[in-house]
């Protein structure tokens, strides 16, 4: 899967599967010139960068992989506490991988799950990371202490995938093909913005009940132990410090219940952003902005 997707929407690129601790990374390499670093969301992997990447290639030296739990990256079971997908646990993997390329410091840019990744490595790694943007997410306690009705019901998601083992995966593990394509499908464009290959590629990983566990494992993490990660750096007043750029999708959830930019400036002291023309799924939907915006702010 990693090798049929990634070749032809990646051409130039090599692929990967790199041992960090106990688990492989996967993903694909490309380019040459300064680290960068792209973490992808839910329930998809590094293909959503197959718009971006060519391009920044020319640039950066890109590095896009799949998180644990998802695409073609080892999909450990979870444990009682949800270490095993907490956020720090999987920007330590990222960090790790990026070391043993022999990065110490990158840039970052993750969009929905790989940007609450993100957030955590910038939070845990503050020398490791130059500068980070992340795509159409608020801070994880922020929508948590926030929700409200609107947020429920568009992102459902989140409340029926932390439900505790086995129920979230033995009803997707039943329909995984309708799951997916309602869970991608109900947002701002529809299934239009995805190429055939990577839906393919989307749609495999979540027709396996190892990653499904995984996936539910991530969310799970989110509402529970990552929360009290959130929690310990407010009490400590521990703030971002790197420059920071936050981008959304004008159409999409997190634009509509909540204030991104505002909720950001309350976690990080170096903090611009904007909405673009788009919905949640950013650099599929928004290519071409996002590219701009990236070469900008990496530079």
């Amino acid at each position: 899967m990693l090798n049929d997707a990634s070749a032809l929407l990646f051409p130039n690129f090599e692929t990967f599967r790199q041992h960090v601790g106990e688990v492989e990374i996967a993903g694909v390499r490309g380019g040459s010139g300064p680290p960068l670093l792209l973490l992808h969301g839910h329930p998809q992997s590094h293909l959503i960068w197959h718009r971006v990447a060519p391009a920044l290639a020319d640039h950066f030296t890109v590095i896009a992989t799949d998180l644990r739990g998802y695409g073609s990256s080892s999909a450990p079971p979870g444990n009682a506490g949800h270490e095993h997908y907490s956020k720090r646990t999987m920007a330590q993997d990222q960090v790790s991988l990026m070391a043993a390329f022999g990065f110490e410091r990158f840039a970052l840019c993750g969009h929905d799950r790989g940007a609450r990744v993100s957030h955590r490595l910038c939070m845990d790694h503050p020398d490791a990371v130059s500068r980070a943007m992340l795509l159409d997410i608020a801070p994880t306690l922020a929508m948590y202490e926030r929700t409200s009705m609107a947020f429920a019901a568009a992102y459902w998601h989140w409340f029926f995938l932390i439900q505790p083992a086995p129920f979230p995966e033995t009803l997707i593990n039943a329909e995984p093909d309708f799951y997916i394509q309602k869970l991608m499908g109900l947002r701002h464009a529809g299934l239009t913005p995805f190429a055939p290959d990577a839906m393919a590629a989307y749609t495999a990983a979540m027709r396996d009940p190892a990653r499904v566990h995984a996936m539910c494992e991530d969310y799970r993490a989110a509402a529970t132990i990552d929360l009290e990660h959130d929690r310990a750096d407010r009490e400590a007043g521990r703030r971002l410090a790197l420059p920071l750029r936050v981008l959304w999708g004008e159409h999409g959830v997190v634009a509509r219940c909540f204030e991104p930019l505002a909720l950001w400036q309350e976690v990080a002291t170096d903090i611009s952003g904007q909405a673009l023309p788009c919905g949640h799924y950013i650099p599929e939907e928004a290519a071409e902005p996002l590219l701009e915006e990236m070469l900008g702010f990496f530079h």
